[in-house]
């Protein structure tokens, strides 16, 4: 509740929480808002000509290049998106976490080892890596989703690392370890509840991220497989009528972009309110 009321008295981060809720709202009920199903090619879908109908009228955002509603279809893709966001993220947080703590507590060879493996793991560049994996694996959403986890762990792991360095120099761990605490009650009791608002925050942060990179996936082609919609395959289909019929690109393209964005906000709001180091910052 202290965080809640917090973030209402911060009119970027109620905004940015405010789309969130709604964007989670309209894919969860997709199967009861949505007017037809994002696979349906009407017969009235496309003009006389074969074009895509504009926005107005029968279809509230026009069709697609083979006269399917493109509102039914960006309501099915936010239920594609935001499962690979979350889960995605979700898995990448908890890699990040086990790494990070275990090689910032144990250090020695073992954390370094683990952490040669993160550094290596960072030189390659994350967009290049996940086009590797997709193109080696076949694409499904939930390979997507595995490929998405697979590069964005390491810089969970890398600040987790950090802080558990700091951690268990602190007077509290020492004077458990004296009292003969062992490794799993400090690890759980001590260490992973001061990592929480990270991990929180970072999982917050990283959804954006991850939507980013699965539209980037979907619109090269190597992400969610048509005829399943997601934010960036709608625009890969539509790219060759770019100009023809603008809002194919633009409508999916600018939920993207808001919804990137509004995460954003809430994440540096979270930061702000569980972070201590951040408290009263600009």
């Amino acid at each position: 509740m202290r965080v809640l009321k917090t973030m209402m008295r911060q009119p970027a981060a109620l905004f940015g929480l405010f789309i969130v809720v709604l964007v989670m709202a309209l894919a969860v009920a997709a199967p009861l808002i949505a007017p037809y199903s994002p696979d349906e090619q009407m017969f009235d879908g496309l003009t006389l000509e074969g074009a895509p109908m504009p926005p107005g009228g029968q279809f509230l955002l026009g069709t697609d290049t083979l006269g399917r509603d493109l509102f039914s279809r960006l309501l099915y893709g936010a239920r594609t998106s935001l499962v690979i966001g979350l889960v995605a993220n979700g898995i990448a947080v908890s890699i990040g976490l086990l790494i990070g703590i275990l090689a910032g507590y144990l250090r020695g060879i073992f954390g370094n080892i683990l952490m040669r493996f993160t550094d290596l793991m960072m030189a390659f560049p994350a967009l290049l890596l996940a086009i590797v994996l997709a193109a080696l694996l076949r694409p499904s959403l939930w390979i997507v989703a595995m490929v998405i986890a697979l590069v964005n762990w390491v810089q969970v792991a890398r600040i987790v690392y950090t802080e558990t360095r700091g951690l268990v120099e602190r007077d509290f761990i020492l004077a458990e370890r004296s009292l003969g605490a062992g490794h799993v009650r400090i690890l759980f009791h001590h260490i992973l509840p001061h990592l929480t608002p990270t991990a929180i925050v970072w999982g917050t942060l990283g959804i954006a991220t991850t939507v980013l990179l699965e539209a980037t996936l979907s619109f090269l082609g190597i992400g969610v497989q048509p005829p399943q919609p997601s934010w960036g395959n709608i625009i890969f289909e539509s790219q060759s009528y770019f100009q023809a019929a603008p809002w194919l690109v633009f409508i999916p393209g600018a939920i993207i972009l808001l919804t990137a964005l509004s995460f954003n906000l809430v994440g540096d709001a979270l930061r702000d309110i569980l972070d201590p180091t951040q408290r009263g910052r600009g």
